[in-house]
């Protein structure tokens, strides 16, 4: 029967020294949910070492909260009313720990929101309650605590409730209670006060109780990113698994499944989990994996759901609300790593609508966002993304930007922008636009020198020869007098890889290099060669674009899994004779007008 039972995640906020640990110390108490002995073991400590007994010393395991007497993370304690089980996620109050808030806020379902009476409204009291906002949090009670050291009078109560009520219209969020509480005397923590009469309203816990719970998750539609892919071929084991966790939904065998933002579709075939019986589905909250009924290439990142429900967007543009704990401000137009669910990719901030100041709430247009600022930002990610709004699907809606190594903002995507400009256009308009174009033009160059000028893609997987024949191709192409040359991008991508830089970024900022080097060797008349062991049809698309208006031409080597087949000019088998390798180059250099039909390898 106790696997039965009702279960909510509540996460207490509020400025420092508001009294949160000593509600939830006294809630523990109250409830009669603390170890045995735990209580009296705590309060003879205390009178041992001569110091007042607090509520909170139950909490405070950390040491470094004992030594500094602040909550620096999340400590999660557990509770039990007659209606359901209770997970209290106590969050840090102080400024410099909101990092820490949101990671716990994160998970919660409701919240109590603690202001001291005797302090009344603070700055954090203000971010914090954005904090809720932001999160989606809609079950929300506001707790005035420490109304013994105010005589419990009422006035104060209502003026506390008034200005925060305020407050709370203008960010559009509406608790469902105040309750003015003494968490340490327990007034109005389990039951009823008699100190303070005028108060109608429940206590703490039936607040609590009376908060209705979300539909499960796994009601909603299916989710799972995938984590990894995982291969086996010992004893003929072909298997090839999908795994990752499961956010939301349900799904079983034989379900027609797509992945996000590739768009290819499969069958589930089985269900694979770590030393355990068959099974035929998976749900919400389970780590997984699944086998299919066709092999497809499937990288991490990618979002699998289920192809008869509902959908996430995909788009590589999205407007989403950030608060902002960076070091540094976040700049317009400058890239940020987005990590959404297993999606990385780096992010440009391709506009900021407006930057508001929670605590004051004076909001501005600027092109910059300070720390503990939130701004409402217009993201534009290198390649499209999976997503779901926030409101829609909360696991999939949120994400965090990571700036120098460092998580430096949190946040909530609101919709999908459709906007077919984009960050790499507007840079290679404003590039071209002041561009000091030669009189000698690219005929008079080609004539000149023998040939058109390319850009030559040689792709495929490590160790499949694509780097041997970019090079043999280089050499045959110099002994024919042309003008060519080879640039390995492979590694230079796996130093942006083990750099100061990070990965994402670091790969990224080569591609570009790659595509500004490769328009401008072109536009000089050079065929440009280059291999490139990792690349997809994005990466493709962005190198034609940065060397437009001039010639790219792509050879796959080895087997396609990644390129649509429309984007590959010559497939070459792996690990193909450079000799054979060259002369199917050459044919289609000629072909494509690059070469003139009579030069022959």
């Amino acid at each position: 029967m106790a696997s039965q039972r009702q279960q909510m995640n509540v996460v207490i906020v509020g400025h420092v020294d508001h009294g949160k640990s000593t509600l939830v110390g006294r809630l523990l108490a109250d409830t009669g949910s603390l170890p045995e002995g735990k209580l009296e073991a705590v309060k003879a400590q205390c009178k041992r070492n001569a110091k007042p007994f607090e509520y909170a010393f139950l909490l405070d395991a950390l040491k470094d909260e004992q030594a500094q007497g602040i909550t620096i993370d999340t400590a999660r304690s557990f509770f039990k009313s007659s209606k359901r089980d209770y997970i209290i996620i106590d969050a840090p109050g102080h400024i410099e720990f909101l990092k820490n808030m949101i990671s716990g806020a994160a998970r919660a379902e409701a919240a109590l929101l603690v202001i001291d009476a005797h302090e009344g409204i603070k700055e954090n009291s203000k971010r914090h309650g954005y904090m809720m906002r932001f999160l989606g949090i809609k079950n929300i009670a506001v707790c005035v605590n420490k109304m013994d050291l105010v005589n419990y009078d009422r006035a104060v109560f209502e003026r506390i409730q008034a200005d925060y009520v305020k407050f709370l219209k203008e960010i559009d969020l509406a608790p469902q209670a105040f309750i003015p509480i003494a968490a340490f005397c327990g007034d109005n923590m389990t039951g009823p006060s008699s100190r303070m009469p005028w108060y109608q309203g429940g206590s703490v816990l039936d607040v609590l109780d009376g908060f209705q719970k979300a539909a499960p998750l796994d009601q909603l539609p299916f989710r799972m990113p995938v984590q990894d892919i995982y291969k086996f071929t010992e004893s003929g084991d072909d298997r090839r698994i999908v795994a990752g966790r499961v956010e939301t939904g349900s799904v079983r065998t034989g379900d027609e499944v797509i992945f996000l933002p590739s768009g290819k579709k499969n069958r589930i075939k089985t269900v694979e989990y770590f030393n355990g019986p068959p099974r035929s589905g998976a749900r919400a909250q389970e780590s997984i994996g699944f086998t299919y009924d066709t092999e497809i290439y499937i990288r991490p990142g990618e979002v699998l759901c289920r192809y008869s429900q509902k959908l996430p967007h995909v788009s590589n543009k999205f407007r989403a609300n950030v608060f902002w704990m960076g070091k540094q401000p976040l700049i317009k137009t400058k890239t940020y790593k987005l990590k959404i669910a297993t999606q990385q990719v780096p992010v440009i901030v391709a506009d900021i609508i407006h930057v508001l100041n929670a605590a004051e709430l004076a909001s501005s247009h600027k092109p910059h966002v300070d720390r503990h600022e939130v701004g409402e930002i217009i993201f534009e990610t290198l390649k499209p993304i999976a997503f779901d709004t926030v409101n829609e699907i909360a696991p999939t809606g949120r994400f965090v930007l990571v700036d120098n190594y460092e998580i430096a903002g949190g946040g909530i995507i609101l919709a999908p922008v459709f906007d077919s400009d984009s960050s790499l256009n507007q840079h290679i308009k404003k590039r071209d636009y002041g561009w000091e174009r030669s009189q000698i033009t690219p005929p008079l160059r080609a004539q000149k020198y023998g040939h058109k000028s390319a850009l030559i893609i040689i792709a495929g997987k490590i160790d499949t020869g694509n780097q041997r024949i970019a090079k043999a191709m280089e050499e045959a192409l110099f002994n024919l007098g042309k003008n060519v040359y080879f640039l390995g991008i492979s590694n230079r991508l796996n130093l942006a890889a083990s750099d100061s830089k990070d990965k994402t970024l670091g790969r990224y900022d080569a591609l570009v290099q790659l595509g500004e080097l490769a328009h401008l060797m072109t536009d000089a008349g050079l065929i440009l060669i280059t291999s490139i062991t990792d690349i997809d049809q994005y990466d493709l698309g962005m190198l034609k674009k940065l060397n437009n208006p001039n010639r790219t031409l792509v050879i796959y080597v080895g087997q396609e899994e990644r390129l649509a087949l429309e984007n590959i000019d010559l497939l070459l088998p792996e690990n193909e004779r450079s000799e054979a390798a060259v002369k199917k180059i050459v044919d289609l250099l000629v072909k494509a007008v690059v070469l003139d039909p009579e030069y022959e390898i």
